[in-house]
C-alpha cells in the first residue's frame, strides 16, 4: 500500500508514504485547501469513538478528589473499532443508557500491603469485550492513581459514543500534522526571522516532495495550493486508516445532506413559481 497512488488523474488522489499501527501518513493532492482542511478538522472532531462519560463513585478514599478522577478516567482511550455498532445515548429509546448506547466498567482496588499501590486503567472491568482500555504490548495502561495502605476505590463507569465536538475526550487523533507549500512558494507565511530564513527556519521533509521556485521569477498571485501533506497520529482507539475513511464518510453524508436540502428548496421554489403564473386561458 505504500506509495501507490489512490483515484484517478481527474479527482482528488491519496499516496500513503508510511503507516503503523498508530499512525498513517499521506499525501492528498489534485484538491483544494478548503476540502484538505474539511478532511483535517473532521478526522479531530467528528469521527465518533467510545468513551467513559458517567462516573458514579461508591467509596474513594485516595487523595484524588473525585471530580479528579472522573476527568482522567474519561480521557481514558476506548478501544473503539465497533463503535458504528452503537446508537448515540439521543438516539436510543432507554431511560438513561443500556446495551445498545453504552458499556459498563467497574473498578475497585484497596491497598492492603505496605508502600504503594498502582491502579491501572487495564483494571477497569468492561461488560463488553470490544471496548476496554487501549494497551499495547505487555503496557498496562494508563495510570488512573495510586493507592497506600487502608485507601480504596469503588467506581461504576459508563461509556458512551460521541464526538470531539462534543468533549476532547472522543477525539480518536492524538495529533494531525498538516502542511502544504513546503517552499512557501506562495507566500502565505510571512517569516520572522534574525539573519538567515533558512537557517532559522529548517525544511521539513515535505520540501523534497516539490520544486522551489526560482526567487527572481515573476511572482503568480493567482497559484493555488493543490497537494497536502498529512500525519495522523492515533491514540489507538481506532486505526488510522479507520479515522482517514470515516472522515471522508462523515464529509460525504454532510455534503449528500446539503446537497438533498438544495434540491428540495429549488424544487420548492419552482412549484411556487407555478402557483403565482398567470393561469392559462
Amino acid at each position: 500500500m505504500n506509495g501507490n497512488i489512490v483515484g484517478d488523474s481527474s479527482n482528488p488522489q491519496l499516496r500513503i508514504r508510511s503507516i503503523d499501527r498508530n499512525s498513517v501518513d499521506f499525501v492528498l493532492s489534485n484538491t483544494q485547501l478548503s476540502v484538505a482542511n474539511s478532511l483535517r478538522r473532521t478526522m479531530i472532531a467528528e469521527v465518533p469513538t467510545m468513551a467513559i462519560d458517567l462516573v458514579q463513585f461508591i467509596d474513594n478514599t485516595s487523595v484524588l478528589a473525585d471530580e479528579f478522577l472522573a476527568h482522567r478516567l474519561g480521557l481514558v482511550p476506548l478501544v473503539s473499532h465497533n463503535v458504528d455498532k452503537f446508537k448515540y445515548t439521543r438516539d436510543c429509546t432507554c431511560a438513561e443508557y443500556c446495551k445498545d448506547c453504552s458499556v459498563e466498567f467497574t473498578l475497585h482496588v484497596k491497598c492492603t500491603e505496605p508502600g504503594t499501590r498502582v491502579v491501572y486503567s487495564t483494571e477497569l472491568i468492561s461488560s463488553n469485550k470490544d471496548v476496554v482500555p487501549v494497551t499495547e504490548g505487555d503496557d498496562k495502561g494508563v495510570i488512573l492513581l495510586k493507592l497506600r495502605k487502608g485507601q480504596e476505590i469503588n467506581l461504576h463507569c459508563v461509556a458512551k459514543k460521541g464526538v470531539a465536538k462534543e468533549h476532547a475526550k472522543w477525539s480518536p487523533c492524538a495529533a494531525v500534522g498538516f502542511e502544504y507549500d513546503p517552499h512557501n512558494n506562495l507566500r502565505h507565511l510571512d517569516y520572522w526571522y534574525e539573519k538567515s530564513i533558512k537557517d532559522e527556519w529548517p525544511l521539513s521533509k515535505n520540501a523534497e516532495e516539490e520544486p522551489e521556485n526560482d526567487p527572481d521569477a515573476p511572482f503568480d498571485y493567482k497559484a493555488e495550493p493543490t497537494t497536502f501533506y498529512f500525519n495522523v497520529e492515533t491514540v489507538g482507539s481506532l486505526d488510522p486508516q479507520a479515522v482517514v475513511l470515516k472522515a471522508t464518510r462523515v464529509l460525504q453524508e454532510k455534503l449528500g445532506a446539503l446537497q438533498l436540502a438544495l434540491d428540495e428548496d429549488q424544487n420548492t421554489d419552482a412549484n411556487t413559481n407555478m402557483d403565482d403564473a398567470e393561469p392559462w386561458v
